[in-house]
């Protein structure tokens, strides 16, 4: 997706047609009209999710005491710890390569220490808080308009990168679901068959849309606005790319799980993946709750509380070390630019802006 380019090209990001969001003869805009009545399912929809994980986690964990949920937490052996931590940052430098694809894709040249900024910062924050597009969305826009990028081009390069996940997590959960078919049907009460349409559906959807864009230039619209795709050289580093952030988070999880887990990581992947897709589709904060209940479900053959105390321990080492590093970074970050613009000369209308 690229805003660059003549005004008639693919490229340019304009406005969509007005006869889109043209009154009808009866001065009325149907789409809109619909879109606005039938807004609230989603939201309400959400709070199903949510209310029906947590009740699911709640009955879960109600045969487990807190001195067996302490003990399960404090197992954790420094090896398993080292591995966690390890495998976090392999994760989110991934993620930072999501923002160096897709400046490439709209021929952007931002330094790679900014990038890896940006990226870090608004991932860390927005997985603990929730709500990326103003979480995440604030914090690109913070860092990257000092570099002389606009909000529109700030949008595109989100776009890109939300493609980048789910190209990963398409590939990786239709090879998990294949692979492991029948151990997976056990853990999750499925079929073989079931779990193998799955994940044909699931990389066949991939090989169609990299099939799709290999043929020639292709662009969406998304909210008034026309952008170009990445072609197929790279969608497939975006493949590579998210492969390797959803492997690297599930792999994280995995070193935490007790000792003497029969599980192959395989398998953990595509509950991983199914856990993961399900967190996002709540809405919910990292998908708390949502995420937690899948993996209960899923590992209902390993002991309760040790699962528990290892899906605390990720949500720690994951979510909240990140958060904390990335808030530390962010001050550092605002603390020098204002000292740079304090300096005789230092510092730009854009810098100021930022």
């Amino acid at each position: 997706m690229n805003f660059a380019g003549d005004h008639k090209k693919l490229g340019l990001a304009e406005a969509v047609d007005a006869k889109a969001s043209a009154p009808d003869a009866a001065g009325t805009t149907p789409k809109s009209g619909l879109k606005g009545r039938y807004a609230w399912l989603g939201t309400i929809a959400s709070l199903v999710v949510i209310v029906g994980s947590l009740y699911v986690v709640w009955k879960l964990v109600q045969t487990v005491t807190w001195a067996e949920l302490h003990a399960a937490f404090t197992a954790a052996t420094f090896e398993q710890l080292g591995l966690a931590f390890l495998f976090v940052g392999v994760s989110y430098l991934f993620l930072t390569c999501y923002d160096a694809l897709a400046l490439r894709q709209l021929k952007l040249k931002v330094p790679y220490r900014t990038t890896a900024l940006a990226s870090f910062t608004s991932y860390a924050v927005s997985f603990t808080l929730g709500f990326p597009l103003l979480t995440a969305g604030t914090i690109r826009y913070w860092i990257y308009s000092s570099k002389g990028l606009t909000a529109a081009k700030i949008a595109a390069l989100t776009v890109i990168a939300g493609f980048t996940f789910w190209l990963g997590m398409g590939v990786v959960l239709g090879l998990s679901l294949i692979a492991e078919a029948g151990q997976l049907a056990a853990l999750t009460f499925t079929s073989i068959r079931l779990n193998q349409g799955v994940g044909f559906a699931a990389l066949l959807a991939v090989v169609v849309y990299l099939a799709w864009v290999s043929l020639k230039r292709r662009s969406v619209r998304v909210k008034g606005w026309r952008l170009e795709l990445p072609g197929a050289s790279v969608s497939l580093s975006q493949m590579v790319v998210g492969i390797g952030d959803v492997c690297a988070a599930a792999a994280t999880l995995y070193v935490l799980l007790p000792a003497g887990t029969s599980i192959g990581f395989t398998t953990f992947v595509a509950i991983y993946v199914l856990a993961a897709m399900l967190g996002i589709a709540s809405n919910a904060p990292g998908g708390i709750g949502v995420f937690e209940a899948t993996i209960l479900l899923a590992l209902s053959s390993l002991p309760r509380d040790q699962v528990l105390g290892s899906l605390l321990l990720f949500r720690v080492c994951y979510y909240l070390v990140p958060f904390v590093i990335a808030l530390i970074m962010l001050g550092v970050y605002e603390v020098a630019k204002r000292v740079r613009r304090a300096r005789p000369g230092g510092g730009d209308g854009a810098d100021a802006g930022a």
